[in-house]
């Protein structure tokens, strides 16, 4: 893993946003920019970083991360479920096809777990065991495997997501029941994939979110897939260990983020807390640790600034002109 002088010297030259003319109409996400032509959407994986639905600042090399782990993943299940992907130009920049977003997102859990106000095992401790459709037992600990893994969906197009079940996503509107089932055996299918990939990696999927959309009738899987954003990554190892002595897991995701801001009391509300450069640092080589772990590959870090290198990249592919 590169060592620690070379993330500190990336903290001053990190990615925060893009405005790249010729490129398309412009959308600006959480933590990425995404540029609309006909057919296609150029998104642009930038080192921003969001915990509780606000933007807190940037990582170094988070969205070369983010960007190459969904590519690895999506090739891994390309034969598993369709996907948008069409080109990846850059490090930090992936070509998709343009798709009709699902107005829901899909999480899958395979353990109770989450510190947010409307996680499971916050839930749970509140005495609720009806999450999402599925009843929960009685007895549950924090991070306890589930029986089986559960369909989890929440809104995406609200300030902050809302957990919902099947029967609640179709009589508001926002998906009919047949999508709902194309896309949740789709779900289910790649955490299973994903959680033994993980296993053998020596690492424990606990859970993740899914995002898909419609293309020509059909269901695609979109966005990102089983990155340290879009899910928790628990060393296995010592698992079983901290489980039973009640003690929190080794982490390789962004819940070190989550914890830190938890830990100031922001929750999304008000103005979140500026990162310092040591969380910031640390935040990185847990990124870099989860992709090069996960994906078996040395993590490569360009030395050109990566703004000058996307557009050169671009204009290369004939996505830009020159």
């Amino acid at each position: 893993m590169i060592c620690d002088s070379r993330i500190r010297d990336e903290l001053g030259r990190t990615l925060e946003s893009t405005h790249i003319d010729g490129l398309g109409e412009r959308t600006q996400g959480k933590v990425r920019d995404s540029y609309r032509r006909p057919g296609i959407r150029i998104i642009i994986a930038t080192d921003r970083i969001s915990a509780f639905d606000c933007v807190l600042g940037t990582v170094p090399f988070k969205g070369q991360v983010l960007n190459q782990l969904a590519a690895f993943w999506f090739e891994k299940t390309g034969a598993l479920a369709p996907n948008h992907v069409v080109d990846v130009p850059d490090p930090n920049v992936m070509v998709v096809e343009e798709c009709d977003q699902l107005a829901i997102e899909f999480v899958v859990r395979g353990y109770i777990t989450g510190i947010t106000n409307t996680s499971p095992w916050t839930q749970y401790q509140r005495g609720i065991r009806d999450y999402c459709g599925h009843r929960l037992p009685d007895g549950l600990r924090r991070d306890q495997k589930l029986d089986a893994p559960i369909l989890t969906p929440t809104t995406k197009l609200e300030k902050h997501d809302r957990p919902l079940s099947r029967q609640a996503a179709i009589a508001e509107g926002l998906i009919d029941a047949a999508t709902f089932e194309a896309a949740s055996a789709i779900c289910l299918k790649l955490y299973d994939f994903g959680a033994r990939h993980a296993a053998r990696q020596g690492l424990i999927l606990a859970d993740t979110k899914y995002e898909l959309g419609l293309r020509n009738g059909a269901v695609k899987v979109t966005d990102e897939m089983h990155t340290p954003d879009s899910s928790r990554y628990w060393f296995a190892d010592t698992y079983r260990e901290l489980f039973d002595a009640g003690r929190d897991q080794r982490k390789l995701d962004k819940e070190y983020v989550r914890e830190w801001c938890a830990g100031l009391g922001f929750r999304g509300d008000g103005a979140p807390p500026a990162m310092p450069d040591e969380v910031r640092v640390e935040a990185a080589k847990r990124y870099i640790r989860a992709y090069e772990i996960i994906t078996g590959r040395e993590f490569k870090a360009p030395d050109e600034p990566v703004a000058g290198r996307i557009e050169s990249a671009l204009k290369t592919k004939g996505y830009l002109a020159p």
